[in-house]
């Protein structure tokens, strides 16, 4: 087994995430099998509990493992199935230790950071690495590991020691560290700056790992000059320094690698070179430049509670992105606070309710996503109401889809008091209720979460036609809510279809509004498994739905002739680069590169 180690230096939020998985991807591309493992020195033991705006999105896995954000970079990227192991935390570490403290395990031994600790993230690290990830038989080749953080943070300590043994540990050849660091350009001279760098590599040196190569972070591509300063003041061959600069997507930087022939450095380093070829890329720069040179807009509003940090959505914009691709269309996101859609907002703050509902009604689809808490929720139900009632079409995920039931009831079945029991224990009307296995006392891993069995009871249904007629799909989930199952038969004889359910058919899965153009609400997360290329087919929906093209995506057989229609001229296609067109402009950007989309 090789192991690539990408660390970060200088500050946090370089892209660590995105640099590693474009390595992955550039050593799948040369033919190579590859996995990740991503560190998070924090003390909880998963992502569970964490909020939105203290750490991003949580990204859940098949196995239910409530994960780190990056590894859903890991799987999209590299099209790969991880499991909860694949994120290794302090509190894990720490907690299995401590496990075999009590049963005796360590013969009577003082517990210590050195060597018990250590040794355990390192035999945490083998063992993950070998667990196959891609849907074959035996390990990988590679296992590319993301330490989070910064070098330099006290919590990492254990980590950097553990890593720096693991090193010796497999042996030159064996292991290849990439050091991701910030060259700034300070605008008063206008000139990059390599201090930065020079210190955080001197850093790493001091506690006892030598980085083979390094990423350069920057806005434009580093100059001769400043690479041979950086190799001559961090004792890092020239050939082995790179510029990840800022691209018009995220998609570009495998190919960025490419060019900069970062394949032959790290398969040098692990001794690779007799059996790596060329790495193909073709499709994956075709995806890229396609991207870049989409014009045509489509408009979503993206309707939610934690709306002014973009990363705690960061799967549902993917999914949204990949969807605008596969449909030809440019992704413009519109951010409405669910807060500043209700009553209250309109008297306490008029200009920010006028500029929630101007953003509303000026999209040509609504996105209702998950989140927990009554904060926001009326604001939801307005939205899905509004969606309903104008005929826009409409995708709520997890509580979105809640919402849309509730607001029916409300709406339809003049139930006034129609709620849920996670907002109104009270209500009259409990139209979702607290899952009868769940825990009320402990919030981690309590949830449905994981992969489970969607099973369509209604064949001609949008969202089956949507998933190519199947039986059933494998979702993942995140939720203690759910549709309560006594109210579903009132509900349906109102005009509300359910059109998949569990396997005890007790459990709603997905809502549609039959009467409405398109009107969907999923319970699970249809975002977790989209990929570059594979847009999930309920994101592809209301993309679809929002251009006027659902009926082309639901028919196969003129789906191919559609996208062919639709693709623009003058774009990179199958490998070969044509004259380019409109770009995209006034783009945000995401762990510092440029993600591709608009948003406002």
């Amino acid at each position: 087994m090789k192991y690539v180690l990408v660390t970060g230096g200088v500050v946090s939020g370089l892209g660590k995430g995105v640099t590693a998985s474009s390595i992955g991807v550039l050593l799948k591309a040369c033919g190579l099998r590859v996995t990740s493992i991503k560190i998070d020195p924090y003390l909880n033991t998963d992502a569970g509990t964490m909020s939105p705006f203290e750490h991003g999105e949580v990204f859940v896995l098949d196995d239910g493992g409530e994960v780190d954000l990056d590894l859903g970079n890991y799987e999209r990227f590299l099209d790969i199935k991880l499991t909860r192991d694949n994120n290794i935390t302090t509190g894990k570490i720490y907690q299995h230790v401590i496990a075999k403290e009590r049963k005796g395990d360590y013969l009577g031994k003082t517990v210590q950071v050195v060597p018990h600790i250590t040794d355990a993230i390192q035999e945490w690290i083998e063992r993950v690495a070998a667990i196959p990830v891609d849907g074959e038989d035996g390990p990988a080749d590679v296992c590319v590991i993301e330490l989070g953080g910064t070098i330099g943070d006290i919590e990492s300590a254990p980590f950097i020691e553990a890593l720096g043994q693991f090193s010796y540990r497999v042996g030159q050849g064996n292991f290849c560290l990439v050091h991701v660091s910030l060259v700034p350009v300070l605008n008063v001279v206008g000139e990059q700056k390599t201090k930065p760098t020079q210190h955080s590599v001197r850093g790493l040196r001091g506690l006892g790992l030598i980085p083979d190569i390094l990423a350069c972070r920057s806005t434009k591509a580093l100059e001769e000059n400043v690479k041979e300063k950086l190799a001559q003041f961090c004792h890092v061959p020239l050939e082995n320094i790179f510029t990840l600069y800022d691209v018009p997507n995220i998609w570009h930087i495998p190919r960025l690698l490419k060019d900069q022939k970062a394949h032959l450095v790290i398969s040098k380093v692990l001794n690779l070179a007799s059996i790596v070829k060329e790495p193909s890329l073709e499709e994956w720069t075709s995806r890229a430049e396609l991207c870049a040179n989409l014009h045509v807009p489509v408009r979503i509003a993206v309707v939610g509670k934690y709306t002014s940090l973009s990363d705690a959505y960061l799967s549902v914009l993917k999914a949204l992105l990949h969807a605008a691709v596969a449909c030809r269309k440019k992704l413009v996101v519109d951010w409405v606070p669910t807060c500043d859609l209700e009553k209250e907002t309109e008297k306490e703050n008029p200009n920010a309710y006028k500029a929630a509902w101007k953003l509303l009604k000026g999209v040509d689809g609504v996105l209702v996503p998950g989140g927990f808490g009554d904060r926001g929720v009326e604001g939801k139900i307005l939205a899905a109401k509004y969606a309903r009632e104008n005929k826009i079409p409409f995708l709520g995920i997890c509580l979105g889809m809640q919402v849309a039931v509730i607001e029916f009831a409300r709406s339809v079945l003049c139930m006034h008091d129609a709620n849920s029991t996670e907002f109104k224990p009270e209500t009259k009307h409990p139209c979702i209720v607290f899952m009868p296995e769940g825990s009320r006392t402990h919030m981690g891993g309590t949830m449905r979460l994981g992969s489970r069995k969607s099973i369509f009871s209604v064949k001609d249904s949008k969202s089956a036609k949507l998933y190519g007629n199947k039986t059933f799909v494998d979702e993942r989930h995140r939720h203690r809510y759910e549709v309560n199952p006594d109210m579903v038969e009132r509900l349906e004889k109102a005009g509300l279809s359910f059109a998949a359910k569990d396997e005890t058919g007790k459990r709603m899965e997905i809502v549609e509004l039959p009467s409405h153009p398109f009107f969907i609400g999923a319970q699970f997360h249809p975002e977790y498994k989209s990929r570059p290329g594979k847009a999930s087919p309920l994101f592809l929906g209301l993309i679809a739905a929002s251009c006027g093209e659902l009926d082309s995506v639901m028919n196969p057989s003129s789906a191919h002739q559609h996208l062919i229609s639709n693709c623009p001229k003058n774009v990179f296609v199958n490998g070969n680069s044509k004259k380019a067109s409109n770009g995209l402009a006034d783009v945000r950007h995401n762990n510092g590169y440029c993600n591709g989309l608009y948003t406002r």
